[in-house]
């Protein structure tokens, strides 16, 4: 029987959700995956349905969730269905919703330079299965300073400050990239990649998402 996943997305147009839910939902299918595409929040009213899932992927940024919503998505979560995504699309999609925030083990804050910054994603190298044999890389994009959880299991960090900022004055520090957790029983993955469907379709990170997708399914 085929796992079953659920993509829901919207938002702010910027961070193209259409074209990345799209690029999810063919990496989801090739592995097998029975995916449902959403553009609507309303996709979660049906407590019943969100906790029959394998995998809920969000692609939604800068969004406000009702509350029944929410607590159908956690309830879910904790009740041993993953959750799996990236950049804004999960952990800028909500601000107002502190439960989400702790779930998804991190929030969004700041991206000093904008997007086409340079910058080395470096591999924990021994951490995850999910990261296995994929070398440190350099992107151009956003590079995210987030508030995170510090119970996440971190498989890449980026090195702060690249661009100049407020924050420079800290000095150097490692800020996490990718990680995975547990919240209740279900498995999360985050990949702070993916400000444009260009960057989520780019090697390695497509394939991490990949890996993340299989990785945080309920088996």
């Amino acid at each position: 029987m085929s796992k079953s996943a659920l993509i829901v997305w919207g938002g702010w147009d910027g961070h193209e959700p259409k074209q990345v839910a799209e690029i999810f939902e063919r990496v989801l299918k090739e592995d097998g995956f029975s995916v449902t595409v959403a553009d609507s929040l309303t996709a979660f009213d049906d407590a019943a349905k969100v906790a029959a899932l394998n995998l809920i992927v969000p692609v939604w940024t800068m969004g406000k969730i009702e509350k029944q919503q929410l607590e159908n998505v956690v309830k879910a979560v904790e009740s041993g269905v993953g959750i799996a995504g990236c950049h804004g699309g999960m952990c800028d999609s909500f601000r107002e919703a502190t439960e989400w925030q702790w779930m998804t083990g991190g929030q969004w804050v700041a991206h000093p330079g904008n997007d086409g910054v340079k910058y080395i994603i470096n591999i924990q190298h021994g951490s995850s299965p999910i990261v296995a044999n994929i070398g440190n890389f350099e992107v151009a994009s956003e590079q995210y300073l987030m508030h995170t959880d510090p119970s996440n299991k971190v498989l890449a960090t980026t090195t702060f400050p690249v661009a100049d900022g407020p924050h420079s004055g800290n000095g150097r520090f490692e800020m996490p990239v990718i990680w995975t957790r547990m919240h209740g029983k279900g498995k999360v993955f985050y990949n702070s990649l993916g400000h444009h469907a260009d960057i989520v379709a780019a090697e390695p990170n497509l394939t991490i998402m990949r890996r993340g997708f299989n990785w945080a399914a309920r088996t």
